[in-house]
């Protein structure tokens, strides 16, 4: 950035500085540099410093034009169309010609044809109100309550209006001055001579940041933002058969919106913990029981554990490891309320390892009935 400006040594602040460090820095000098607080021979070196920080500070806080800076120096706005980039050769028609030399708010049309977030254009709408900022909470509940619903109490921290400045981020007994660049429009007009002709534009005011005011005293507890963040208890409604990952939407418990707007969303993303026993596949619910070798063979009543406590189930004879059943609604009902999922669970045939001679002599008898051949161990009939 040779021969460019330095922006960030005139606010005191290092290239890596964040937005609120930018904003402090700023507003701590135009309180010390503003032309109404000197006077005489001082007032004059005071504008000049005032209305270098002003200039500064228009940039940086600005995220688009930061990046345009850090990139092409002081001059990326000569270098195209409004600092946009890309569209370098767009500034060189001619507007003077339509509607009688109507003046062109060259913002609001970008605005509106890029959607408000293109190149920092749409930022004339700056002084409407603006919606507060969505919250996210992340919540873990337990398998059991995300099958059938529960409710909770969270506490939110967000940004509500200052209860100390009343949201106009100023000073108690002092008030936001006017603009004196804009006369508190937001915008100034620029008149730029060009080989296609005169082209006299309406682009945000760079001292106020388009807002038409300025805080000469900002508010010790919100420091100007006219926002200071609290903490506030809300009540949750989990609805039964929610799934891990999804969220539940409560509207306007985010953030406070600004100058009339609306407030942000909260959204709540749900994590279940996992169970012991129970694993969930959609609405439907899968479990491994072990049974023994006995009940497999003969078959015979096992107790089984559901979402609702254990119930008996019956095992027909000579059923095999691996072997599924299944029982129907007895699963994660569905969110929207419509059916319920299934119970599933598959059988482990458990070998019993250690035997009594008599249960030994049992099996190898029944083994000798069925034609099979025991490999004897030496001394098992030794007694």
């Amino acid at each position: 950035m040779a021969g460019s400006k330095d922006y960030y040594d005139m606010l005191g602040v290092s290239k890596t500085a964040t937005d609120e460090e930018i904003k402090k820095a700023y507003r701590k000098l135009a309180k010390e540099y503003h032309p109404d607080s000197h006077a005489g021979e001082n007032k004059s070196a005071a504008e000049a410093k005032f209305k270098e920080i002003s200039e500064a500070y228009s940039i940086l806080s600005d995220k688009t034009k930061r990046a345009q800076y850090d990139q092409f120096g002081s001059n990326f706005e000569n270098a195209g169309f409004g600092g946009a980039g890309g569209y370098g050769g767009f500034s060189g028609f001619d507007f003077s010609g339509f509607n009688g030399g109507v003046d062109i708010d060259l913002e609001d049309i970008l605005g509106s044809v890029f959607g408000g977030g293109f190149g920092g254009f749409g930022s004339s709408k700056k002084n409407g109100p603006t919606k507060g900022a969505d919250l996210r909470y992340n919540m873990s509940i337990t398998f059991e309550e995300a099958a059938f619903g529960t409710s909770k109490e969270i506490n939110v921290s967000r940004n509500e209006k200052c209860d100390t400045c009343n949201g106009s981020g100023a000073r108690n007994g002092t008030h936001p001055v006017t603009c004196d660049k804009c006369g508190g429009n937001g915008k100034i007009q620029v008149t730029q001579n060009t080989i296609m002709g005169t082209i006299s534009t309406v682009r945000t005011c760079d001292k106020c940041g388009g807002e038409g005011k300025i805080i000469l005293n900002p508010c010790e507890k919100c420091g100007g933002s006219g926002n200071a963040k609290k903490s506030r208890k809300i009540k949750v409604s989990i609805p039964s058969g929610i799934d891990n990952g999804q969220a539940i939407s409560i509207r306007g418990e985010g953030d406070t919106g600004k100058k009339g707007g609306p407030n942000g969303d909260l959204f709540i993303v749900v994590n279940i913990l996992p169970h012991k026993i129970f694993k969930r596949s959609g609405s439907d619910i899968h479990f491994e029981m072990p049974i023994s070798f006995t009940k497999a063979t003969l078959g015979g009543t096992i107790v089984i554990p559901t979402l609702e406590g254990n119930m008996e189930f019956s095992i027909p004879e000579g059923t095999r490891s691996g072997s599924k059943f299944k029982i129907k609604s007895r699963g994660i009902p569905n969110i929207r309320g419509t059916s319920r999922g299934d119970l599933e669970f598959s059988v482990e045939v458990e070998v019993p390892k250690k035997l009594t001679d008599r249960q030994k002599e049992l099996l190898i008898e029944f083994a000798n009935l069925s034609g099979e051949e025991v490999i004897r161990k030496k001394g098992f009939f030794g007694r």
